[in-house]
């Protein structure tokens, strides 16, 4: 009989146990169903501890070329237009050796002689002119081997630098550089419209050439300059148009406008 209360206290002392593992497993489940539920909720950005959002990454900025950048990537494509006795500039502006000039600088013209930059010499017949934007195209008899055209460019910007490569008084392939002084401006004379305005030294011979941004692209082809004094000197303001107006196909118009280079 002594035996009895021993056995009665072992199976009490074995329940305690089995009651005691049963809490855990129950308690353990329900910290583990704790943690999951937490864990959706701030993977579903329910919870406070949500992960951030990572921050977008800046879009990387184009550096701008100096001027002798600009000059050594650009005048390959810079073409040297003789007329008789008169000077003028060209710019290929496309893959088959199409090149973009003033009109006024092969108005009339009986014969049109061409050198590029490397020394090609040819002749060359006009395929468009837009006397309206005083504009022509030429097409050369012979190219350069190799070719290598100017990249066509978009808007300009007021303040915005500008690089301008001619041959200005018969001093072949020289370059200048100034900013946009406005836009949508009309030549002296007022037939010319839609221009942009800058100051970058140009002269004479320099009609035709191209009008570059920072990047050196075509954003206008070089027509006139103001002359107050009537003395074909560079009083700081010359027009040039806009690239998207020059390529915009020929429209027969009046003549060029302000003092023709």
């Amino acid at each position: 009989m002594e035996d009895a209360p021993r056995e009665a206290g072992a199976a009490e002392a074995r329940g305690a146990v089995a009651r005691r593992a049963r809490w855990a497993a129950v308690g353990g489940g329900a910290l583990v169903l704790v943690l999951l539920a937490y864990w959706l909720g701030a993977a579903r950005g329910g919870g406070a501890a949500a992960a951030p959002s990572p921050s977008p990454t800046p879009s990387p900025s184009v550096t701008p070329l100096t001027a002798s950048q600009i000059f050594q990537k650009v005048v390959p494509s810079v073409v040297v237009i003789q007329t008789g006795r008169s000077l003028g500039t060209g710019v290929v502006a496309a893959d088959d050796g199409t090149i973009v000039t003033a009109y006024h600088v092969v108005k009339d013209a009986k014969r049109i002689d061409l050198t590029f930059a490397d020394g090609t010499k040819a002749k060359a017949a006009v395929v468009s002119k837009n006397p309206g934007r005083d504009i022509a195209t030429l097409r050369p008899a012979a190219l350069p081997d190799p070719l290598i055209p100017a990249t066509i460019g978009g808007g300009a910007a007021v303040g915005a630098p500008v690089v301008a490569i001619g041959n200005p008084l018969g001093l072949t392939h020289s370059v200048s550089s100034g900013v946009v002084s406005g836009l949508d401006r009309t030549s002296v004379d007022g037939r010319l419209r839609g221009l942009i305005q800058f100051d970058a030294s140009v002269n004479p011979g320099s009609s035709g050439g191209p009008l570059l941004d920072s990047r050196g692209l075509v954003i206008g082809i070089v027509v006139s300059i103001a002359d107050p004094g009537g003395d074909e000197a560079f009083a700081g303001i010359a027009f040039a148009v806009p690239i998207g107006a020059a390529l915009g196909g020929g429209d027969e118009g009046p003549g060029p406008g302000g003092l023709p280079l």
